[in-house]
């Protein structure tokens, strides 16, 4: 029976999405190349004709990020014309979902060679972009929606908020957890344990200067928790009081994922292939799993994922070395640790989106490159990765380090 296994993942330096960025004068295109430039860099004898497909996410599927984006970033990579691309947008998860039909294809026998990948440049497309025609944001749900969710779905911050106050997280544990990203992401910089999944990008500015990112801008080493105390909830509006009744705003800024640009890319075949070329699979995509929620609660997902792809896989969470679980917001993850009761110390061992950064399309990859890296460096056997998503759905997926 066929397998599917990961030889090689790489990802950019995560950048501020937002003007003045490190990597706002560079085009989508151009960043996810990148990405996919550097990993097929790292595949010793790897021909590029012998791709069968590049699978990318990205969200904003909109102006400069739109046209099946995926295409034209493997044409930038120099891949040959003969090489399709595809783009795929699952929300947050788009990449995450890109690696799942990689696996697939590579399982049933469709594809021997792959490539998953994800962008997102959220500085030259701005988050909810492509929910706007002419200046005037768009109804994407329709009116069978609203018959259905007669009070309308939420803003993600919102659903943040709903979340807190479901499972009892106060404020002060939300900063203390957005301070231990922080922390956990500024130390593993230091102690050199990114240096092998990123590869840093050269930017030539429009005046002609020439920079380098080598570190995900958004990390905050100074970040204390008296600072965090003071930031304002920015989602506190009467609309949603006079909805859910009292909420006590907790979510903030600093315990929210910020804006970001990146790219991150894979390589995924068989282990048939990979000895045939002499290449050493870094892991084996173990199981994956898709599943809807509550599109109002919309990033409780993760927790229904959890569960379904340990049940599939036969594994428990005991089982599980470590865990990426996207920190889109600082209740994401507590909510699921306390309903998974999974060991914290376990979980974003160095960092997470909050400090990192969550390019949205881009995530699912990079979270996946990351944890290669922390089985690797801890030595442990599985790992799970898992992403909430736009709409309520959530991906998760199990890893298992070979070698």
């Amino acid at each position: 029976m066929r397998d599917a296994v990961i030889v090689e993942a790489v990802r950019t330096p995560l950048g501020k999405g937002k003007p003045g960025g490190a990597y706002h004068d560079v085009h989508p295109v151009d960043l996810h190349a990148h990405a996919i430039r550097s990993l097929l860099a790292r595949v010793d004898g790897l021909d590029p004709a012998e791709i069968d497909d590049v699978i990318g996410g990205a969200v904003g599927q909109v102006g400069e990020q739109s046209g099946n984006t995926t295409r034209y970033a493997a044409l930038a990579a120099g891949l040959p014309e003969s090489v399709p691309g595809v783009t795929v947008d699952r929300q947050c998860g788009s990449s995450q979902q890109a690696i799942s039909f990689a696996a697939q294809g590579v399982v049933a026998g469709a594809y021997d060679i792959v490539v998953a990948s994800g962008v997102e440049s959220m500085s030259r497309i701005p988050i909810g972009s492509q929910f706007t025609v002419g200046g005037k944001q768009v109804d994407v749900h329709g009116p069978t929606i609203a018959d259905r969710y007669p009070g309308g779905l939420v803003p993600q911050g919102v659903s943040a908020e709903l979340i807190a106050r479901r499972w009892e997280l106060s404020r002060a544990e939300l900063d203390e957890f957005a301070h231990l990203s922080h922390v956990r992401a500024a130390t593993a910089w230091r102690e050199g344990r990114f240096a092998a999944e990123v590869a840093a990008l050269k930017v030539t500015h429009p005046d002609g200067s020439v920079s380098t990112l080598d570190v995900d801008e958004t990390v905050r080493p100074g970040t204390t928790l008296e600072a965090l105390a003071g930031l304002r909830t920015p989602f506190a509006a009467e609309r949603w009081t006079e909805r859910f009744g009292d909420i006590d705003w907790k979510v903030t800024a600093g315990s929210s994922s910020p804006y970001n640009d990146g790219s991150a890319a894979l390589l995924i075949t068989t282990s048939e292939v990979a000895a045939a070329h002499g290449w050493t699979p870094r892991a084996r995509i173990h199981t994956a799993v898709a599943v809807g929620d509550d599109p109002v609660y919309m990033l409780t997902g993760v927790i229904p994922a959890t569960a379904k792809v340990l049940a599939r896989s036969g594994l428990s969470i005991a089982d599980i070395d470590a865990f990426e679980v996207n920190e889109a917001f600082a209740p994401v993850v507590l909510s699921w640790l306390k309903e998974t009761g999974a060991d914290p110390a376990r979980v974003n061992v160095n960092g997470g989106a909050i400090s990192i950064g969550h390019p949205l399309g881009a995530s699912g990859a990079r979270l996946a490159t990351t944890l290669l890296g922390v089985l690797e460096q801890t030595g442990g056997r599985f790992g799970l990765q898992t992403m909430c998503e736009a709409g309520g759905t959530a991906n998760a997926t199990i890893y298992e380090r070979l070698g």
